[in-house]
């Protein structure tokens, strides 16, 4: 019999810290310089512009989480995206044992 065990976590072994793409990790990467730039040139004392200077870190640390079933945020919303985006299309494959072609007897 052919019976083939695939483990769950397979793909964790071509990923960064078993969790994170490359793209994942530009994007957290870049979110945190532009906010850790600035930090240096606002006046952070002022509790608006600090919370300015640390939303771009927050937003893309947001965006890369990891989340169950999924691979993090950021694949959720461009999967809903592309659905309520593009058109559906639904292929017919039921029960039928010709699947809609008529027989020539």
């Amino acid at each position: 019999m052919n019976n083939y065990l695939i483990p769950a976590n397979s793909k964790k072994s071509m990923m960064y810290f078993s969790m994170f793409t490359l793209g994942d990790l530009i994007l957290f990467g870049i979110g945190a310089s532009v906010s850790l730039l600035m930090m240096m040139i606002l006046p952070i004392e002022q509790l608006l512009f600090a919370v300015i200077a640390i939303a771009p870190g927050i937003v893309c640390a947001g965006l890369v989480v990891p989340i169950p079933n999924y691979h993090n945020v950021r694949t959720v919303i461009k999967l809903a995206w592309e659905f309520y985006t593009t058109r559906q299309k639904y292929i017919w494959k039921g029960w039928c044992y010709k699947d809609g072609e008529t027989s020539k007897k």
